[in-house]
């Protein structure tokens, strides 16, 4: 696999993409598009909330037919809890991509973020999409301007693009991404969009997002908040001319690979930007019975307030690690229980077998001082194991959101 430096959405066959400043936000570019050249095997998932956006809706209702051709994004509105006119708003939007492109409305998914409850200003958005798509592009640089139009608190972009070969054909996965707060596992504030010019089974795709988001979005938490607008979608337009794929094709766990690849270095990104965050945690669950187990554990120490808390003061409490195992809900012995924090500064072993082990709180905080921490959970359970990604919870996050609306 071969990571691409400056790879985008557009990186992969086919695909054109944008941005385009159509006035929601007070500054800055607020609608994206994603657009391919043909017919797409289309996958999503979608947020677990019952609270769910006016475009979550739409985009389940025609994922009936899994073959897609555009995604347009708005950032500023989430266009949630907004009622009959909400759902109007989306078929408005989609109907416009439709009638400029050429192509079916239900062929159209719609995503927005941003404010829950406020009219979303369709006006704007109508009037950008005829300014953006006549403007759409294969560059580096219109790849760029879509990751930008999608962002709201985030301070970074976030995309990814890797290469692969598959019996001789050259395959490419590109993706961006946007979140920093309301992240929580079970989707979060999140949106993420990947396209692939790979030619693979549109259920195979679906299966395969399924199995990957249980490993990537669903393990990662920023502040225990899950909300009604989050949702990945994975286009594949088959347009670099492989043998199309299934479980059973050749190479098929080499397309697996990158695209678990792509998935979790988005969902990394995500974390590494979260409100106020200091710090980049990975708790990685070691010896568990089942592997639910092990995600359950690994996701109860990462979405922890005290935990997060003690990151952020540099204190190694590793007392607070051992109290959110014992709540998650999955089953262990405490009495086999190890436990090891490290860092590029160091490693300290802070419980070993459920004997608590003497450390040096100098070389603790040493340890802890580093921007990315590891915790190491070892269970002696069975043979399973799960990694979650989470940050610290800092004074900086508490006013990014007691403002968030104004």
């Amino acid at each position: 696999m071969k990571i691409i430096k400056n790879g985008y959405v557009t990186t992969p066959k086919g695909f054109k993409a944008g941005g385009y400043a159509c006035g929601i936000k007070k500054d800055g570019l607020d609608l994206g598009m994603i657009y391919s050249e043909v017919p797409s095997a289309t996958a999503i998932m979608a947020t677990t909330n019952i609270v769910k956006a006016a475009p979550i809706v739409w985009c389940k209702k025609v994922m009936i037919n899994p073959m897609k051709q555009a995604v347009i994004v708005n950032s500023g509105n989430a266009n949630a809890c907004t009622g009959e006119q909400g759902m109007n708003n989306v078929l408005s939007t989609a109907k416009s991509v439709g009638e400029t492109l050429g192509i079916d409305p239900e062929s159209v998914l719609v995503a927005s973020t941003g404010v829950i409850g406020v009219p979303l200003p369709v006006d704007n958005i109508l009037s950008g999409i005829k300014a953006l798509i006549p403007n759409l592009g294969f560059s580096q640089e219109d790849g760029l301007s879509a990751a930008q139009a999608i962002l709201t608190t985030d301070t970074v972009i976030k995309t990814i693009a890797v290469e692969i070969e598959l019996q001789g054909v050259k395959v490419k996965i590109g993706g961006m991404a946007k979140g920093s707060g309301m992240i929580h596992p079970n989707m979060a504030t999140m949106l993420s969009f990947v396209t692939t010019d790979a030619a693979i089974e549109a259920d195979v795709l679906q299966n395969l997002l399924k199995e990957t988001t249980l490993d990537s979005y669903n393990m990662i938490s920023v502040d225990g908040d899950t909300s009604t607008n989050d949702m990945v979608t994975v286009l594949a337009n088959g347009m670099a001319g492989n043998i199309t794929l299934t479980e059973k094709t050749p190479d098929y766990e080499i397309f697996k690979e990158a695209f678990d690849y792509v998935h979790k270095t988005l969902a990394k990104k995500i974390i590494r930007d979260g409100e106020g965050a200091t710090k980049f945690m990975e708790v990685k669950v070691r010896g568990a019975k089942t592997k639910d187990d092990a995600r359950i554990l690994a996701k109860s120490v990462v979405t922890s307030s005290l935990v997060k808390t003690a990151m952020f003061g540099e204190d190694a409490n590793w007392g607070r690690v051992l109290c959110a195992l014992g709540y998650s809900g999955a089953p262990f012995d405490p009495q086999k229980v190890s436990l090891v924090f490290s860092s590029q500064a160091g490693m300290i072993t802070l419980l070993n077998d459920g004997v608590p082990i003497t450390f040096d709180e100098d070389e603790a905080k040493k340890v802890l001082s580093e921007t990315d921490i590891t915790m190491t959970v070892e269970l002696q359970e069975g043979d399973e194991k799960a990694v979650a990604w989470g940050c610290d919870l800092s004074y900086d996050y508490v006013k990014i959101n007691g403002d968030y609306r104004s």
